[in-house]
């Protein structure tokens, strides 16, 4: 039980750290003279629960096995979207419970669906709380997936061990030092995209909310429309850069920082997330050009360029409603759906590296039947993979696709048309944002749905987030016993 006190021990710091957050909102209330006792009220019950998980789970050997590390990740990710909730349940805008708890789970999840209409007459104190939420779930995300599924051996996660384990390659000592390090950037490249909203047209509040969902690829908007609201070039150039910056691994910042400056040529799962974008653009540059006369050569480039990054991060800004144009965007966007950034960044989805090291393994196959005694190992940056991360990725894939199939089944049980369940699972698990269709599209959202499948949704954005494994594995009694 010693163990599972510093599991609560954590949860309360994590808790107390959200409660402190919801004062900037309280702060803006007092900008734009919106003053109430929302956040406050939230902020006080976040931290007195949190502080009583400290008080009351204090031991002085703070130590996790592999149990209690599953059950605090999973724990802590639910636990902040739980009492995220609170300011929309105390707000005006009258959201009940299930859509209070849909809202913060899409937002600490970075997925960027909500349940939320005209968000041009929502106060400023729950649209900053919005885009915070995505904020500290981009972290939140980069910190877990650099320091904790790598040991958890999540899907193969654990072929990035190497990036913090204490050999002659490593790059900071400490997984605090490593949190630290990462934080830092994070934060300079949120104000750096802050000051480039700004000079390109934003006013200051949308410069901040746009930001900090940006680099968490998290897509919250304080607009209805999105990026589109602006109609401004330059902010989709910014916002394209920055969510770009986002979906590479963070750990290739450390590694520049400490010296290595061909980090960002040399890693191949850069080069393959940088190959995709290229190849996903000019398929969509080449529909819309052959399709679409509306806009010019420049035009159909931009909008091919924003809506294939958006939405392959997971970001889920839109500028246009691409349902419009026709069915091959709606399928190619969902395709891209699944596959998602780099590990290690604010990215979702199947990720980069699960893809690179299935094609090596599909391409053995081939060698092996032309060439039945040849010995062909499998190499990943330079360094050779065991049949053991090939097994983890082929269960990860299987297992992800499985689930998908299982929530869209259960979305259409709840009666939704089959592009909306389709889409609306693929969204949830791979935390996207808008789904397809007239419902959930780019024109549409989540307030519509029956809140049975608001909660599937939900825990589809959590699995989806935490990588699957770490969620499920605490539903087998096997993985408790010693």
């Amino acid at each position: 039980m010693n163990n599972n006190k510093t599991v609560f021990f954590a949860t309360g710091i994590l808790l107390i750290i959200l409660g402190t957050f919801m004062l900037i909102p309280f702060f803006v209330q007092l900008i734009y003279d919106e003053k109430n006792s929302v956040f406050l009220s939230s902020a006080s019950v976040t931290v007195f629960i949190g502080t009583l998980l400290v008080l009351t789970n204090l031991e002085e050997n703070r130590k996790l096995n592999l149990q209690q590390a599953f059950l605090l990740t999973t724990l802590s990710w639910l636990s902040i979207g739980i009492f995220g909730s609170l300011p929309f349940l105390l707000s005006d805008l009258n959201l009940s419970l299930v859509d209070s708890f849909f809202e913060s789970m899409s937002g600490i999840t970075t997925t960027g669906s909500t349940v939320i209409s005209n968000l041009e007459t929502v106060p400023k104190d729950i649209l900053i709380w919005r885009a915070i939420l995505q904020w500290l779930g981009g972290i939140g995300v980069i910190v877990m997936a650099i320091t904790i599924l790598p040991l958890l051996s999540v899907g193969g996660m654990q072929l990035f061990k190497s990036e913090i384990s204490d050999n002659k390659e490593k790059i900071l000592p400490k997984t605090r030092e490593i949190t630290l390090a990462i934080s830092t950037i994070y934060i300079f490249l949120t104000l750096s995209c802050t000051i480039a909203y700004w000079l390109a047209g934003m006013n200051a509040f949308d410069s901040i909310a746009h930001s900090m969902t940006t680099i968490a690829t998290g897509g919250f908007s304080t607009h209805s429309s999105s990026i589109g609201h602006f109609q401004n070039p330059k902010i989709e150039l910014i916002a394209i850069i920055f969510i770009i910056l986002g979906s590479l691994p963070f750990i290739a910042y450390l590694k520049f920082i400490k010296g290595n400056k061909k980090i960002f040529f040399e890693d191949v799962q850069i080069r393959g997330f940088v190959y995709i974008v290229i190849i996903s653009v000019l398929l969509m540059f080449l529909y819309l050009i052959s399709n679409n006369q509306e806009f010019s050569f420049f035009d159909n480039l931009r909008i091919s360029v924003f809506n294939v990054v958006s939405i392959l991060s997971g970001t889920g800004y839109v500028t246009n409603d691409f349902s419009a144009w026709g069915k091959f965007p709606l399928i190619f966007f969902l395709f891209l759906m699944f596959i998602g950034g780099c590990a290690g960044s604010t990215t979702c989805g199947i990720k980069i590296f699960r893809f690179q090291i299935l094609g090596h393994l599909l391409l053995n196959q081939i060698k092996k039947l032309v060439y039945p005694n040849g010995i062909f190992p499998i190499k990943y940056n330079n360094e050779k993979i065991s049949n053991t991360f090939i097994f983890s990725i082929i269960t990860f894939i299987f297992l992800y696709f499985f689930i998908f199939l299982i929530l869209a089944a259960i979305l259409s049980l709840n009666g939704l048309d089959f592009v909306t369940a389709i889409s609306g699972s693929a969204s949830a698990i791979s935390n996207v944002g808008p789904g397809l269709g007239d419902v959930i599209g780019p024109d549409g959202n989540f307030s519509n749905l029956p809140n049975f499948s608001k909660l599937s949704l939900c825990l589809g954005m959590l699995l989806g987030r935490l990588e699957l494994f770490a969620v499920l594995v605490l539903f087998f009694p096997s993985f408790w016993k010693n």
